[in-house]
Formats: structure tokens, sequence, C-alpha cells
């Protein structure tokens, strides 16, 4: 009737007392309807009535004003709350006052404002409950009674009690436990908030700390490129050292791209400005340049899924974190490596599989921390893992690692871009 997933708690706490009012209503009719006619009680059943219409009419406003989907302020939940204390104060006064076994159920409300409410408004509830319960010590229509069967009405008189200490009891666990769920979900989702903000602090943080590097990295790299120019033009004979030297050439021509790529998308890269792009097209070229970056690395691919393959978003973050991924892979692999991609419409499953010495328990535990890495010291700074698993979590995807016989799996989904349904002309 209600969908919870994306309400406030108060507005959920409403939504219980809406469900709560509705129980108690109906065990209000029971009640009448066996005093009315099973024991024959002779009561002011017109004043009685008309508070549980009352309160049918309300919770019927009620169940209205839930739909509108409005935020629930603590006045509004305290004021509903008052109205059924009242109503109950009602009835009381109508059946016994104080001598009304039911008057255990003071508690509800009040334990109710206790869970749900800040503590001002939990001791004025302490307060007119309080009032109310002794204001009816007093202040009652009596229970008619006949002399020569008190022993049996002292008998009914002790089941009520039994039967409101129940009903409380029920209640007032249902409600708690509800606020407790309620509570934990919102820790949690506290929780995942400030991780989701520790981690775009370090994003930030590594960011400026590449955006520098990348400029300090400028001028070794453009005198590399001048050395190993002059080493090709002088040993022009040597086919062994030109085969070498061109991969060196290569190489820093790679890491100066990527620089100044860097350069130029830093603090501008958005997921929104990307391009779509066919996904077989996308993984074909990430590969491509992978192997021009890793050109010792043996891998086979196996790609399948529905065709015309459909699109995802082409951004250079993306096409990173992926590249990160397989440089892990490689350097954990001994020989060789495995990558199973599969699409659908909706996602594409991408399977990274390599041949080394699997994750330690600590890697498992940690894998995407930042500055955690399983490398030897030297090897790596830990951050490719946590950069590409932040990245691919911004696109709506997921980065899982687990160990596999025979090494370790890398798992990706991604979500690809919904194509319309409808043909253009």
């Amino acid at each position: 009737m209600f969908s919870n997933s994306s309400q406030s708690p108060l507005s959920k706490n409403l939504h219980r007392l809406f469900l709560l009012r509705n129980i108690v209503i109906a065990a209000q009719c029971v009640t009448f309807a066996l005093a009315h006619w099973i024991l024959e009680m002779e009561l002011p059943w017109t004043p009685m009535v008309g508070v549980a219409v009352m309160l049918a009419v309300l919770n019927l406003a009620t169940w209205v004003r839930l739909r509108r989907k409005l935020p629930v302020s603590s006045i509004e939940f305290f004021v509903q709350l008052l109205v059924d204390v009242f109503a109950l104060s009602a009835l009381l006064y109508f059946s016994g006052g104080s001598t009304n076994p039911f008057i255990s159920l003071y508690l509800l409300p009040l334990t109710i404002a206790a869970a749900a409410l800040p503590w001002a408004y939990t001791w004025v509830m302490a307060a007119i409950t309080i009032s109310c319960y002794t204001l009816l010590l007093f202040y009652y229509v009596p229970l008619p009674h006949d002399h020569e069967e008190h022993n049996s009405e002292f008998n009914l008189h002790v089941s009520g009690m039994w039967l409101a200490f129940v009903l409380s009891t029920v209640l007032i666990a249902w409600f708690v436990v509800k606020m407790g769920i309620s509570i934990r979900e919102r820790d949690k989702d506290l929780a995942l908030a400030r991780e989701q903000a520790l981690r775009n602090e370090q994003i930030i943080a590594l960011g400026t700390l590449a955006a520098g590097a990348a400029h300090e990295l400028g001028t070794p790299l453009a005198t590399m490129a001048v050395v190993t120019g002059e080493l090709q033009n002088e040993y022009t004979e040597n086919n062994e050292f030109q085969g070498n030297i061109r991969i060196l050439r290569d190489q820093i021509a790679h890491c100066k791209r990527t620089l100044t790529q860097l350069l130029a998308d830093a603090g501008q890269a958005r997921a929104e400005d990307g391009s779509g792009q066919a996904v077989d097209h996308f993984l074909r070229q990430v590969l491509d340049k992978w192997q021009l970056m890793r050109p010792s690395v043996q891998f086979t691919y196996r790609g399948s899924g529905v065709q015309p393959a459909p699109q995802i978003l082409n951004t250079q973050l993306l096409s990173q974190s992926i590249l990160n991924l397989l440089n892990n892979a490689a350097d954990a692999s001994l020989k060789h490596i495995e990558i199973e991609v599969n699409w659908n419409y909706q996602e594409l499953h991408l399977k990274i599989l390599d041949d080394g010495e699997g994750l330690t328990g600590e890697a498992v535990q940690r894998a995407g921390q930042p500055f955690f890495t399983g490398k030897a010291p030297g090897q790596g700074f830990g951050i490719g893992l946590f950069l590409a698993n932040a990245n691919i979590e911004r696109f709506g995807g997921s980065v899982r690692l687990t160990n596999r016989e025979g090494g370790a799996c890398t798992q990706v989904i991604l979500p690809l871009i919904r194509q319309s349904t409808q043909s253009t002309i």
C-alpha cells in the first residue's frame, strides 16, 4: 500500500501508528460486542461507540495523508498520539475509570513517544498520561455490578487485566522491534554515506597528487624520448637492440599521451562527459590499448552477447578502470590470463581469470581500500584497484574479487545504455 524505501523515519512510524490504530479499533469493536451481547453489561454505549467512530475517521484521514507522501514532523506525530490518549481516556471514563483493567494501555502511547520522538515530547506525554490516570481515580462512570456476583466480576476484572497486559506487550514489542529495524537501517545508510564521502575525499586528494606528478614527470619523459631517439639512430645495424628501443619509445610515447590526457581532464572527468559506443568495439579498443601497454602478457579473449551489441558509456575513467583491473591480473598471473565477456541488453559481465597464487585472506577483506596492495614492496601503490572500484561504482556497476581453483577471478558488472524500442524514420 505504501512504499517505505524512500520515506523518512517519522513517516514510517506514522504508517506503523496507522496500522496499530487499526488493530486497536478492531479490538475495541470485539470488546464492545463481547460486553454488550455476551456479558450483557449496561454501559453508555452511545458515547463509547462515538469515540470508536471518531478514531476510525481519524485513521481514514491519516491514510489519505500518508498517500500524499508529505514529510511528517515531530509535532504532527505527537498530536496523533495525543488523540489516541484522549480517546482512551474517554473510553475509560465511561467504563469504570481507573478500575477498568485496560487502564494499562496508557503505556502504549508513552512507549511509542519514547521510541520515536525527542525526549521533550516523551516527558510531556508522560505528564499527560499520569494526569489522565490520576483524574480517572476520582472522575468516572462506575461499572454496573451486582453484589451477588462480586466474585465472578472480580475474576472478569483479573481476566481483563491479563488481556490488557498481553495486548500491550505484543503491540509494544512489535512497534519497538520495527523502530529498532528503522534505526539500524538509518545507521547503515549514514555509514555508507560517510564511507562514500571519505572515498570522494581520497579520490580528490589522489587527483591533486596525480596532476602534480604529471607536471613533474613531463621533463624526464621528454629527456628519455630524446635519448632513446639518439640511441636508435646510433645503433642501426643491431636488430635486437632496435626492437628493444622501439618498444621503449612506444612505452614513453604512451606515458606522454596518458599524462597529456590526465592534465587535460584534471577536475573535469564526469560520467556524463562520455558518449555511447557498441560494447564489443569498446572492449576491443580497451584490449588493444592494454596489449600495447603490456605486450608480453599472454591472454585469451572470449566475448558473446546479443546482437546488435548494445552501447556502453565510453569515457576515459571507465576504460582506465578496466585497464587497472587487467594490469592487476597481469601482475598476479604467472603465464596466462583468460578474459570472458558476455552481455545482454541491460548489463555487461566481465570476468578476468589469472593463474596466480590467488588472494590472501587479508586481500579478500581489504581489496579496494586505498593504499592497500597484496604485491611485494615497491611493486604497487595500492590505488589502482581502489580507483577502479570507485569509478565503476560511480557508473552504477560493481567489482568483486574471489579466489578460484588455480588463481583469482575479478568479476565486473556494468550497466549498458538502454536503447529505445521504437524505430526512427
